[in-house]
């Protein structure tokens, strides 16, 4: 169990580390290419920060536990919303200006539904994987489109955005980088996959719940430390636009990877408990941030945080008692 145990906290940390490696080196790489600035912030970096779910997803689909990474992606964007932003909303108060934000928003929504019409008949098929990863590649069009025409009317995403883009390095060093980065994030993916793994078959619960608590909390933390970063910053639009962001990503590019690897049923579980928590997660996103007074219109509250921590703790406390029963 201890050795277990450790493979996922070392797992994690070489995760997180080689994430961040693996974002500067490719963004550079991107830059000296002539790319522009902003395709780097919107599509490189946005990749970048689901990087470690899409990578302990393929692992766990190849090494056999498909599950594992559907709840690792579901789980994720369920950690995001109710963990991240609730925690970051209770120190900070995170005002959404941002014209392309307030679209994106229900655009996560759009797409989480989606993936359960996909997931509804109890299989995930190849095919369901190629129309999220179809709906992906036509997101980021336009999400490209609408970055570069808001760019010259200052919208504060986009302006946040740039200003957080890596350190300039040389080209050698972004290429080394690059590939060391993503090296140590197939290691440190494969070891936490060993770790999650076991530990399930020791504790006698399924893939599918450790994806959804242990992995997906973990692979959750870089984006706690980007919105937490962002939001002492004052750049709150950038703080709500990472967790939409990377939401978007583990729908589209995230969850469909099992399904690519290799087809299977639906785990028990999530289609009649873990999409619906994930679907009200997101409805209740959206009225926080449009809905409800005038006063607290676009804007994530402390009270508001502290109603998403709370939805995160009763969902843990849901699983627990169900893998205990």
């Amino acid at each position: 169990m201890m050795t277990f145990t450790a493979a996922i906290l070392v797992g994690l940390f070489l995760l997180i580390w080689s994430a961040d490696r693996f974002i500067e080196g490719a963004s550079n790489i991107a830059r000296i290419l002539g790319i522009s600035p902003l395709i780097v912030g919107m599509l490189i970096i946005g990749f970048g920060t689901s990087a470690p779910e899409m990578i302990v997803s393929a692992t766990a689909a190849f090494k056999g536990n498909p599950s594992l990474g559907i709840g690792n992606a579901i789980g994720s964007n369920i950690t995001n919303i109710t963990l991240v932003l609730g925690i970051t909303a209770i120190f900070f108060v995170l005002p959404v200006h941002s014209r392309l934000l307030k679209q994106e928003i229900p655009l996560v929504l759009s797409t989480a539904v989606l993936a359960w019409l996909l997931m509804a008949d109890g299989f995930f098929s190849r095919f369901d994987g190629i129309v999220l990863i179809i709906v992906m590649f036509l997101v980021l069009l336009w999400m490209v489109y609408s970055a570069t025409k808001d760019r010259h009317t200052h919208d504060p995403l986009v302006d946040e955005t740039l200003v957080e883009l890596p350190d300039e390095m040389p080209l050698k060093k972004s290429i080394f980088w690059t590939i060391f980065g993503l090296v140590i994030l197939l290691v440190s993916s494969n070891l936490l996959v060993y770790g999650a793994s076991n530990i399930a078959s020791v504790l006698g619960v399924s893939d599918l719940v450790i994806g959804l608590t242990i992995v997906a909390i973990g692979t959750s933390l870089p984006e706690l430390a980007a919105t937490i970063s962002s939001a002492r910053k004052g750049e709150t639009d950038l703080a709500v636009g990472n967790i939409v962001g990377s939401n978007l990503f583990n729908t589209l590019a995230v969850l469909p990877i099992p399904a690519l690897i290799k087809p299977l049923e639906i785990p028990a579980g999530v289609l009649d408990r873990d999409i619906w928590v994930m679907l009200a997660a997101t409805v209740i996103l959206i009225i926080f941030c449009f809905g409800i007074s005038k006063k607290s219109r676009y804007k994530l509250t402390r009270f508001k945080g502290f109603l998403l921590l709370a939805g995160f703790l009763a969902y843990q406390g849901l699983l627990y008692f169900q893998t205990v029963q």
